[in-house]
């Protein structure tokens, strides 16, 4: 599991970005929550952890939990 910080959040669209703890940004959709936190709202500036999937069109954030 990965960490980061939530750096940019659209809600109405579903997407955003994570900037990780190397200083990359990685792609995520909220429906790639976690399904234990699928309920949780996230905001810019949350911390959260997540995996990696590798995509053709670049990594991409999945099973995505907010921390405490």
């Amino acid at each position: 599991m990965q960490k980061g910080i939530i750096k940019m959040l659209d809600p109405i669209k579903g997407y955003g970005f994570i900037v990780t703890e190397n200083e990359d940004e990685i792609y995520f959709n909220l429906q790639d929550m976690h399904p234990k936190y699928r309920n949780v709202r996230l905001r810019e500036g949350d911390s959260v952890g997540f995996d990696v999937r590798r995509e053709l069109q670049g990594d991409r954030a999945i099973n995505i939990r907010r921390f405490s």
